[in-house]
């Protein structure tokens, strides 16, 4: 049920491995620490991951009359969320399901979990753009989306995969809102200089093709590791890092696009 829902934005990303439910979680984070309610959906059926990376695996959810009820982080109820993964009794629990399987359960994630009434709603994807991602357009012709944020990292496959992505959201009418580049250097943990151990500039070179907004470059931040298994934010945690001023900055992007204005605070 979405119809409390002001912004549905899908994290999309070609390619496994770009670091993508990462992003989502932080993102959700950071909306949350500037001053929104948010709702963070990982529908990732066979790689659930935002919680473990929110510390809330063993978190056990209920239904009532109006469907699921998800996890909330904290007793402000600014940040629900639901994921498969809270339905599998351990992380090693494989989900071997076929396609038709995978687009009930989706459909039922869309349609069936009670939100609150929210600013944003995140929605964290598998990588590609097979029956999972169709399933969630199609539901979303109901519930307006508001628009898609790609993941991508600098290497080349990475870029080639994500080019199929655009493809995929103009062919089924989703907004592009924008791309980060994840990975896009290493940052000393001890001088914080940025390194770049892979090419640069891929995401920027792919949204000016896309013409799209380039969001932000995510570098690779060692320090970032702590924040796995918390609910804390780069914003709070780490507020004068690299990392936090581009996670600032692509919040104030997506407000904007968004026409949710907001004052962003460290």
């Amino acid at each position: 049920m979405l119809d409390k829902v002001k912004n549905v934005i899908v994290v999309l990303s070609g390619k496994g491995g770009v670091g993508k439910s990462t992003v989502s979680t932080q993102l959700a984070l950071a909306l949350r620490e500037t001053g929104y309610k948010v709702g963070l959906l990982d529908i990732d059926l066979c790689g659930p991951s935002v919680p473990y990376l929110l510390g809330l695996e063993g978190s056990d959810i209920y239904q009532c009359d109006e469907g699921w009820v998800p996890i909330y982080t904290d007793e402000t109820k600014t940040l629900a969320v639901m994921s498969i993964g809270f339905l599998l009794k351990s992380r090693d629990d494989p989900v071997i399901w076929r396609g038709p399987k995978k687009t009930v359960m989706i459909k039922q994630f869309l349609t069936d979990v009670k939100w609150e009434e929210l600013d944003y709603l995140i929605i964290d994807t598998p990588p590609g753009t097979s029956d999972e991602h169709i399933t969630v357009m199609e539901c979303m012709r109901e519930v307006p989306c508001t628009g898609a944020v790609l993941v991508t990292t600098p290497q080349g496959v990475a870029l080639d995969d994500v080019r199929k992505e655009i493809t995929f959201c103009k062919k089924t009418g989703i907004k592009l809102l924008g791309i980060v580049e994840n990975m896009s250097g290493f940052v000393c943990p001890h001088c914080t200089t940025c390194t770049n151990i892979f090419s640069s500039n891929g995401g920027v070179e792919l949204a000016n093709f896309a013409q799209v907004p380039h969001l932000g470059t995510l570098p690779i931040d060692p320090r970032m590791g702590v924040l796995v298994g918390s609910t804390s934010s780069v914003l709070s945690h780490l507020p004068d890092s690299s990392t936090a001023q581009v996670m600032r900055h692509i919040v104030q992007q997506l407000a904007a696009a968004t026409a949710q204005p907001q004052e962003i605070t460290a």
